[in-house]
């Protein structure tokens, strides 16, 4: 059990037979009435994110999550499927248990996959990764990096807000986190 007033970024629970990864969290202290702790919470098995308040000193159950790396293989349908590097042994999830990390999975890459009591919960992708831009519209002389953006299309599918400068083939530092635009690779 851990007390809602240990809340961190990233850390793991269980409520309500749910798996969930505190995305956000704020403790109030109202002048009237007592302390409580706002969070946003993501949803491991379904990917939902969702609002919750907490009474200050609350206790939850801390979810133990194990990681395994592995390597993103490829694409088979509806699955897709990724390798142990120490065991070579393969596992596949269903793309809508993955829905978000898609727009950054390049095939060979490697990301950890998260297990709860042996079930495969989703997968944990680096805080950047590099992805290469197939489609933007070209540059203009004159174009600074604080001058604004515009769309580009990367390799994966994804479309980000770019400086002007950017081109075509340019590989670029993405935040998978929130999924926007770091800077040139």
């Amino acid at each position: 059990m851990i007390s809602v007033n240990d809340f961190r970024t990233g850390l793991t629970i269980e409520v309500d037979g749910e798996i969930w990864r505190v995305l956000e969290f704020q403790h109030v202290k109202p002048g009237k009435g007592a302390a409580f702790v706002r969070s946003k919470l993501r949803n491991l098995r379904t990917g939902a994110i969702q609002e919750r308040t907490f009474r200050a000193g609350e206790k939850v159950n801390r979810a133990q999550i194990d990681t395994r790396k592995m390597q993103y293989l490829y694409a088979n349908g509806d699955q897709h499927v990724f390798m142990d590097m120490e065991t070579y042994e393969q596992i596949e999830l269903p793309a809508k248990q993955i829905e978000y990390e898609l727009k950054f999975l390049k095939e060979n890459m490697e990301v950890f996959i998260m297990m709860y009591q042996g079930e495969t919960i989703g997968i944990e992708l680096p805080n950047t990764v590099e992805l290469k831009v197939v489609e933007t519209e070209p540059g203009i002389k004159g174009d600074t990096a604080s001058g604004g953006s515009k769309p580009a299309k990367l390799e994966t599918g994804l479309v980000v807000q770019v400086p002007f400068f950017v081109n075509e083939g340019d590989t670029l530092i993405i935040n998978t986190a929130d999924g926007t635009y770091v800077s040139r690779a």
